[in-house]
């Protein structure tokens, strides 16, 4: 093989990653276009699935307070939001409350969303779930996408990576840790393999820890700051301060 058949080797291998990489982005950013109010005849239905930081734990008037509700007032009439969250779900399938086996899970899919939220991993950081199962952790996740996919509606999914642990930071069981190397990074890939956007709720509050009084579940005021950042991802419109 002389020098010049090894150089149009390498620019058509070249030539092709590109290609590839092109496709890979024009895939990705079709998920991540704003929802057009104008696209739905009707009202457009959001789902938001999670744990009990979308059910909105530990907030005195959660109807009114957690995070979902702040994004139905942010949305406005032409949306409707419903709080499908479960105190203690996981993604996880092997632990003490899988969502899957959750009713909401099932009052989520008779709702027939246009639009689904999906906020879970944070309780699959648990001590008696996470070192046994971590290796399902994707698996279990895609089937929760795979079955909200089924539905006529075909709902635009969003991806959202948990808010930080701040209770553990620093203990021997760092729940922090694990979630931002472990658990945050398998997301990721979920979102990657299925080509859907990600929300990153954990930057957001980084340097928070004063809106979580147990450590664990945002206040008030820290749901309002999810759904500013959730009402962005679907509308694509900036939320001003």
């Amino acid at each position: 093989m002389n020098k010049f058949t090894s150089i149009r080797k390498i620019v058509a291998l070249t030539s092709c990653a590109i290609l590839m990489a092109i496709l890979a982005s024009c895939v990705t950013s079709r998920n991540i276009q704003p929802i057009r109010e104008a696209d739905y005849s009707g009202r457009i239905r959001v789902a938001c699935i999670g744990d009990s930081i979308t059910y909105g734990h530990g907030i005195k008037d959660r109807e009114h307070d957690s995070y979902p509700a702040h994004l139905g007032v942010k949305l406005g009439n032409k949306w409707e939001v419903r709080n499908f969250g479960v105190n203690s779900a996981t993604a996880l399938k092997t632990s003490t409350r899988p969502y899957l086996g959750q009713k909401s899970f099932q009052d989520a899919l008779a709702f027939e969303p246009d639009v689904v939220v999906i906020e879970l991993g944070t309780n699959d950081t648990n001590a008696k779930s996470w070192p046994s199962h971590k290796e399902e952790f994707i698996s279990d996740y895609l089937e929760i996408i795979d079955r909200l996919q089924k539905p006529k509606t075909k709902p635009r999914i969003y991806l959202c990576l948990p808010v930080p642990l701040f209770r553990d930071r620093g203990k021997d069981y760092d729940t922090d840790k694990i979630l931002t190397e472990e658990v945050i990074p398998k997301i990721k890939e979920v979102a990657r393999r299925k080509h859907l956007p990600v929300i990153d709720l954990y930057s957001a509050f980084a340097d928070k820890a004063a809106l979580f009084p147990d450590g664990v579940h945002p206040d008030a005021t820290g749901a309002g700051i999810m759904a500013e950042k959730i009402f962005t991802a679907l509308t694509g419109v900036p939320v001003r301060s």
